[in-house]
């Protein structure tokens, strides 16, 4: 009478090149994913700049001069909050012009550099922070 056996299992190579697989897939997709959380975050700032610059527009219809302060536009014309997300947003303006600054406060942001934009529109830095 033969006996038969019947192994189930992996073997250690099987498992070798399986975890070597998997690595190669995280080396991929780590990097990937972190630049695209820090877009996803920084679109928070875009969107209270854009905010800032509405709440700056709709003041100065009204009463014919931007301000400078960022509270008093928050309260009256829907202006954003001091810190949005992973940013502080801050203000410097006159009656005629107005720079609105989204600068990173945390750690996970600080390779981005601060947004801007002013009443005309213009944003920076130059490059594709705004496009993304």
């Amino acid at each position: 009478m033969k006996i038969v056996s019947c192994r189930k299992g992996i073997t250690l190579i099987e498992l070798l090149v399986v975890i070597t697989i998997v690595a190669i897939l995280a080396a991929i997709a780590i990097p990937s994913y972190s630049g695209y959380m820090v877009r996803a975050r920084r679109a928070d700032a875009k969107t209270a700049l854009q905010q800032l610059r509405a709440a700056q527009e709709m003041r100065r219809a009204e009463y014919g001069s931007y301000s400078n302060d960022r509270a008093a536009l928050q309260t009256s014309w829907g202006g954003p909050d001091g810190v949005v997300g992973d940013y502080a947003i801050t203000l410097a303006g006159t009656a005629t012009t107005f720079t609105g600054t989204a600068t990173p406060n945390t750690t996970r942001q600080s390779s981005d550099p601060a947004l801007t934009i002013d009443q005309d529109g213009n944003k920076g830095p130059p490059g594709d922070y705004w496009v993304k």
